[in-house]
Order: structure tokens, then sequence, then C-alpha cells
């Protein structure tokens, strides 16, 4: 069983508001478990921020560093940047 540890903490009131309008909302039962939840899911964005670097940016800034020439163009690769959003998007209004 984990243990716990109590904290106090002072929130700006927009955020806690925020905290009392989730409990009142009966989203949670509790401040705690906001704020719990919150952690958590800043742990997990965190960690998938961090994946992320390590999977693809540093791999290909190495690529890049090893073979300069293989550089795109600013302009080819906002287009790319672009091109790809907007994928996203279509494919994500098509499955709700």
């Amino acid at each position: 069983m984990k243990s716990n540890h109590a904290l106090t903490i002072t929130l700006p009131h927009d955020l806690a508001e925020m905290v009392d309008l989730k409990v009142r909302s009966g989203e949670y039962a509790s401040e705690e478990e906001v704020i719990t939840e919150s952690l958590r899911s800043l742990a997990a964005e965190s960690a998938g921020l961090e994946d992320w670097i390590n999977e693809q940016v540093l791999p290909t800034v190495d690529r890049l560093a090893a073979n300069p020439s293989s550089a795109v163009p600013d302009g080819e690769a906002w287009g790319q940047i672009k091109a790809h959003m907007d994928q996203r998007r279509s494919s994500s209004h098509s499955t709700k």
C-alpha cells in the first residue's frame, strides 16, 4: 500500500475555483483527487514529451548532422507539417 504525504498548498484563485468546480460537478470526490489526477496527467505528458524527444527529435537531429544535404527547406517543411495536421484533423473527424 502506498503511503501518503500531507501537503498544504496555496493556489491562485482561478485554479482553486477550477478544483472546486471539478468536485462540485461530481467528476471527482475530493480536492485531493483533482490534484492527484492533475499531477499524474502532468507526469504522463512530461514522459510522453521526453519519449518523443528521445525517439523522434534526437535521431532526426543526428541524421541531419550526419547528412546536412538532407535538410528540407523551411517552406517545404511547413507545407509537410500543414498536410500532416490536416490529415490528422480529417482522421479524427471521421472517427467521431
